[in-house]
């Protein structure tokens, strides 16, 4: 019987909380490891600790012996150097910290799609476009890339303690959280409620491309939903997945949609970029006196906001659409919906009083 004892690295996040909470309903024995533990999630045991620091991830993990193992968690630095370094390390720590355990069968890491479409400093930039659909089998850029970094740590580790893996590298992923660094769903939400308070329009800030070509993302429910199918299928051991929703749409459209929703003027693309970072450089006040009218529970803007992700994603050249063929033909057929990704992740933000 394969043993189910979950260890979810970087359990606060969009990723990792929604992977946790679907472990727990599946009956897995799951503990959640971040620096500030979640709280929020019933039955997860918290594991305070810094992958950075060594000592640390010994004794936290002392007592607890996992036997499958989600990286889900990264950490944003100035320069791509020393991405790969941090990031590199926070994967080799915790592995480290655990091998001698002997109880590892599963590693699980979490990546996304500038495995494909290069590293920050050089994001979908001319020279480096790739073919989309983007496939699995594309080789690795010829630029530094902290994302190689993490996967050649889990390389090593488990040739070391003979564990299997399988790396995951969705799409923008959308779910809710707060204090995540890349947060597209609940940045656009927050944009739209200040827009609606304020009067203002709803302004596209990305590229023509990305507005009339075709596109798709990752629901945090989806890509937890193939985090446990990868970790749990034989066919699905030692690959590389893409995971994205499994539909295509146009930002032209949903962008149109998404302002219904919150009855805010829509605004396309006009004649060149226009950035949202730049459009909410001066809301932090009137995010304030948003959440005092309607007692909300978060007024720090940043934790919600991350206008220079969106920026980034939506920014982009190109149309970018991911293949999921690889998955399907092995089995894993879970399908959801964009536009209700965005209308069940706007409905939750205002249950649980994130917006009005």
């Amino acid at each position: 019987m394969m043993s189910k004892i979950a260890l979810v690295v970087g359990a606060s996040g969009i990723t990792g909380s929604n992977l946790a909470e679907k472990l727990i309903s599946e009956g897995w024995e799951t503990y959640g490891l971040a620096r500030t533990p979640n709280e929020e999630i019933k039955d997860l045991k918290p594991v305070a600790a810094d992958l950075l620091n060594p000592e640390s991830l010994e004794l936290a993990l002392a007592d607890i012996k996992p036997s499958h193992v989600f990286i889900t968690t990264w950490m944003r630095n100035d320069t791509e150097a020393e991405n790969i370094r941090v990031n590199g390390l926070m994967v080799k720590n915790i592995l480290d910290a655990l091998s001698g355990k002997g109880s590892v069968e599963h590693v699980a890491l979490v990546t996304g799609l500038k495995h494909y479409l290069g590293p920050f400093e050089a994001y979908a930039k001319e020279g480096f476009l790739p073919e989309t659909p983007l496939r699995e089998e594309h080789p690795r850029l010829d630029l530094e890339n902290f994302y190689y970094a993490q996967e050649d740590e889990v390389y090593a580790a488990a040739a070391r303690d003979g564990f299997t893996w399988s790396i995951h590298r969705p799409h923008t992923v959308i779910g809710k959280t707060v204090g995540n660094a890349m947060n597209m769903g609940t940045t656009l939400a927050v944009y739209a409620t200040i827009c609606k308070e304020t009067g203002r329009p709803f302004i596209w800030p990305g590229s023509a491309a990305q507005w009339n070509g075709l596109s798709d993302v990752t629901d945090a429910r989806v890509l937890a939903a193939h985090l446990i199918w990868a970790s749990t299928t034989e066919v699905a051991r030692n690959q590389a997945f893409n995971v994205v929703n499994g539909d295509v749409f146009r930002w032209s459209r949903l962008w149109n949609n998404v302002a219904a929703y919150f009855g805010v003027e829509p605004v396309g693309y006009g004649t060149s970029i226009q950035s949202l970072e730049k459009e909410m450089a001066g809301d932090a006040d009137t995010w304030k006196q948003i959440v005092q009218k309607y007692q909300l529970k978060e007024d720090v803007l940043s934790r919600l906001s991350t206008a220079w992700h969106t920026d980034l994603d939506l920014g982009r050249p190109i149309e970018v659409m991911t293949d999921m063929s690889k998955s399907r033909k092995m089995g894993f057929t879970v399908f959801q919906d964009t536009e209700e990704t965005f209308y069940d992740l706007f409905d939750e933000l205002r249950a649980v009083k994130l917006i009005p």
